[in-house]
């Protein structure tokens, strides 16, 4: 395949047709590019189709920026975060794409009115084609480099296309069943690109032989702190024991502390709060009262089999009356329930991490236009850039707001050549 010149018209070829790059598609090819957008797989956005079970988060219903990790600059990534506000973004989705949102309060996550991911995904490349993109699913790309003030993109069995811009939206090493495969982080390092340490994010914890085994299956929501003395991250949300460990929203959203002390060699701790009760709050409930029982307190604020378990691993007997509970045994069950120390001993790795951590420097980004510092006409966009949020949209938010601004810095800066 070889699109070959259109005389004055300019050409962008957006390479990977996940979230941000179908975006990138629509807002280059919105501007009056030719635009060609190629895709690996024989469909393209994957992630997009199983991401909030089939349903597919499109944004948090509300932002905070705070919550983004990168180790990049924190003012580059709330540059790009401002580049396309979240107003904006759900006015396009439910104006421009025709895809009315609705709102999750419980978990602060807007879906689709319709629940249904491939909604999303299918409107996203129907937009592009509307607008004058090119789909071509099933094309492997090898390699980009420069030629001559242009680029040249080379096709495993194909032939090279040569453009004005490209666009990079490869995504990471997360979740490679659905094409992940870090050829473009290959690709960009081999340009000159600083690549920060990539790992796995958002991805749930194993714990061998755990004493909390037995719980599987157990869901409930929890306060939880990951630190290795470098990194700190607090989460509240769902917790979900497994027969490998734990899962659940709070659980991703501290993981890749304990991910990137593990690579790092240093050690890391995931304490855990069970219920909202601190401190003084077990204290109330556990005053001397002749008629219940520590197992009765216990379990009136969580599920039966954790708080029996909880009780015995503060070595305290559950049906202890609480009259009868002596000062130091107390204490020590107030310390597990409000600050026990989790037994971890891995993570899932990329096979279940949602996202990619690490990434391309900011640093050798626009923030306006997403073009490579290093490489005039080079665009990146996505997960490859050094950046994530938590659970709960805030990745797709991201993937859409560098998508647009790669694409519409493509279309632009091919104009002025």
């Amino acid at each position: 395949m070889n699109p070959g010149t259109a005389g004055a018209r300019r050409r962008v070829v957006v390479v990977g047709a996940g979230a941000a790059g179908t975006m990138a598609a629509i807002f280059a090819a919105s501007a009056g590019a030719q635009t060609v957008l190629l895709e690996r797989t024989r469909d393209g956005g994957r992630k997009i189709l199983i991401s909030g079970g089939g349903r597919c988060n499109i944004l948090p219903s509300r932002v905070d920026e705070a919550r983004f990790v990168t180790d990049s600059s924190t003012n580059t990534l709330r540059k790009i975060l401002r580049s396309w506000l979240h107003r904006e973004q759900v006015v396009f989705f439910e104006q421009e794409l025709g895809i009315p949102l609705k709102e999750e309060p419980e978990s602060a996550k807007l879906f689709p009115v319709s629940d249904r991911a491939r909604d999303v995904r299918d409107g996203l490349l129907a937009l592009a084609s509307h607008r004058g993109a090119r789909f071509e699913p099933g094309s492997t790309v090898t390699g980009v480099e420069p030629v001559d003030g242009r680029w040249r993109v080379a096709l495993a069995g194909g032939t090279p296309i040569d453009c004005d811009a490209v666009v990079i939206a490869t995504g990471g090493l997360s979740v490679p069943n659905t094409g992940s495969d870090g050829t473009g982080l290959s690709i960009l390092r081999e340009l000159g690109h600083t690549v920060h340490q990539t790992y796995p994010a958002l991805t749930p914890i194993t714990a061998a032989a755990s004493p909390l085994t037995a719980l599987a299956g157990i869901s409930l929501t929890v306060t939880l702190t990951a630190t290795d003395g470098l990194r700190t991250a607090s989460s509240r949300g769902g917790f979900l024991f497994t027969h490998r460990g734990y899962s659940g929203p709070a659980v991703l959203d501290v993981s890749h502390v304990l991910v990137r002390a593990r690579q790092e060699g240093r050690p890391a701790h995931l304490q855990v709060r069970w219920t909202d009760l601190d401190q003084a709050g077990w204290e109330e409930r556990l005053r001397p009262m002749a008629n219940e029982t520590v197992g009765g307190v216990v379990r009136r604020e969580l599920p039966d089999r954790l708080a029996n378990e909880l009780v015995t691993l503060a070595q305290v007997e559950p049906g202890t009356r609480l009259a009868q509970l002596k000062r130091d045994d107390r204490q020590r069950l107030i310390e597990v329930l409000t600050r026990y120390q989790l037994p971890w001993t891995g993570d899932e790795g990329y096979r279940k991490a949602e996202v990619t951590g690490g990434g391309v420097s900011l640093a050798e980004i626009d923030p306006g236009t997403m073009e490579s510092r290093l490489h005039p006409g080079l665009f990146i966009c996505g997960e490859a850039l050094d950046a994530f949020g938590p659970i709960g949209g805030y990745n797709f938010l991201w993937a859409w707001a560098t998508g647009r601004a790669a694409g519409r810095g493509a279309a632009a800066a091919v104009e002025t050549r």
